[in-house]
């Protein structure tokens, strides 16, 4: 007889978001109080800043709580006790660390094997990033055309299969991080970073095209996990915790 499966391990990021919502249930605190500051949280649930963050954005759409940008953490105004999680997937920084494993490869590859149609492509895509700044999803979609380009310029169908999957996998908590830091000095830094990685694969220097595109993701990283909230008013602050 088979064994049963295995039910699948639970994201950590839910369940930090599970404890964080007990918790404002349990101590009653009530809607409109400040949370601690995420640095605070983090230490002491004992998880990274990262994890943190996406327990927050996931909590923000069950409408649990209120994160607002350079104030701090707030409990909603109806913080519901029994709406679902979002999503039981790779949160967010999951995803950008499987990307910083392979397509920094991928941008490797193709600055060996792109043709010139290829590099034509990527250079599309790019310039319909610089040229869309003002809508947001036609930007969006030229970002993903560019790293999808970079996949093709591989010659290798399973690699843009990867990267496609990759990039369907960045679900509401992706996006919703993705509005907390939407800025322009955030886009202009997108565009320099695609422009290094473009002019390394147009140049064939592998190297550079790997450094390029590892420091792209990094920075994205280091952005979505910096520290946002402001310290919080003493007189606001919830005793969470």
């Amino acid at each position: 007889m088979k064994p049963a499966p295995r039910s699948a391990e639970p994201r950590m990021y839910r369940v930090v978001a599970e404890r964080i919502r007990e918790l404002i249930q349990d101590q009653q605190i009530p809607p409109g109080a400040r949370l601690p500051p995420e640095r605070e949280l983090a230490a002491t649930l004992q998880v990274s800043r990262a994890t943190l963050r996406e327990a927050l954005i996931a909590l923000e759409l069950g409408a649990v709580i209120e994160i607002r940008g350079g104030s701090g953490v707030y409990v909603g105004a109806q913080p519901s006790t029994s709406a679902e999680v979002p999503e039981a997937g790779p949160g967010p920084f999951e995803v950008l660390s499987a990307r910083s494993v392979i397509e920094t490869e991928v941008a490797a590859l193709a600055a060996r094997n792109a043709s010139p149609a290829a590099l034509d492509a990527i250079l599309e895509a790019l310039l319909a990033m610089e040229h869309s700044h003002e809508d947001r999803s036609t930007n969006e979609a030229a970002d993903r055309a560019f790293h999808l380009a970079i996949a093709h310029a591989t010659g290798n169908a399973a690699l843009v299969g990867v990267i496609d999957q990759l990039w369907r996998q960045r679900g509401s908590i992706w996006h919703r991080l993705k509005q907390h830091y939407r800025t322009e000095e955030l886009r202009l830094a997108t565009l320099l970073d695609h422009r290094a990685i473009f002019d390394a694969i147009a140049a064939r220097d592998e190297s550079g095209a790997r450094k390029a595109m590892r420091a792209h993701l990094q920075r994205v990283t280091r952005t979505f996990g910096a520290a946002r909230t402001a310290p919080p008013a003493p007189q606001a602050q919830a005793g969470l915790l």
